[in-house]
């Protein structure tokens, strides 16, 4: 089960403990995820309320940043490159918002294997590949293989028996 995203709270929905430099919140719904909340030594003469008290300043913040900003996927323009492999990660990286790939079942015992421009990336590769994206989310829109650079047609509907 995915845990989640913190929220304002008040004393009695979290437990805060103190490390040498940071809070640990553990909210009482044990769905959302527990927060190492870094404030610095002064974090030890402070009172759970004070430390409560910044962390939802910052939830509040993060969410006034959240409600102005506007998302634009960015897609590299075909003939590009959309991927590119950094050396001291060992991992490729998409350079762009958008990936255009084709799925094959090629790999070792039935994996997928993942086509991006002239790069053939393994199940776990192409996995790397998007933890670099990780808190964010995705839709996958399945498109014919010569289809790849146009934006297909969208219903929301319940789809056909098949």
């Amino acid at each position: 089960m995915r845990r989640k995203r913190p929220n304002v709270a008040t004393l009695d929905e979290v437990r805060i403990t103190l490390q040498a430099d940071a809070a640990i919140i553990e909210y009482a719904d044990e769905r959302i995820g527990t927060v190492h909340f870094r404030l610095g030594p002064a974090v030890q003469s402070m009172t759970d309320q004070e430390i409560l008290d910044r962390w939802n300043e910052c939830l509040r913040a993060q969410e006034r940043i959240a409600a102005q900003y506007e998302h634009v996927a960015v897609e590299v323009p075909s003939g590009k490159p959309q991927i590119r492999y950094l050396e001291r990660s060992y991992q490729w990286v998409p350079r762009g918002d958008v990936l255009r790939c084709v799925i094959d079942d090629g790999g070792p015992d039935g994996e997928p294997v993942l086509h991006v421009d002239d790069h053939e990336l393994s199940w776990e590769e192409f996995g790397r590949l998007l933890l670099t994206y990780a808190g964010w989310g995705m839709r996958i829109v399945f498109v014919p293989d010569d289809e790849l650079h146009e934006a297909p047609r969208i219903e929301v509907r319940e789809p056909e028996e098949r």
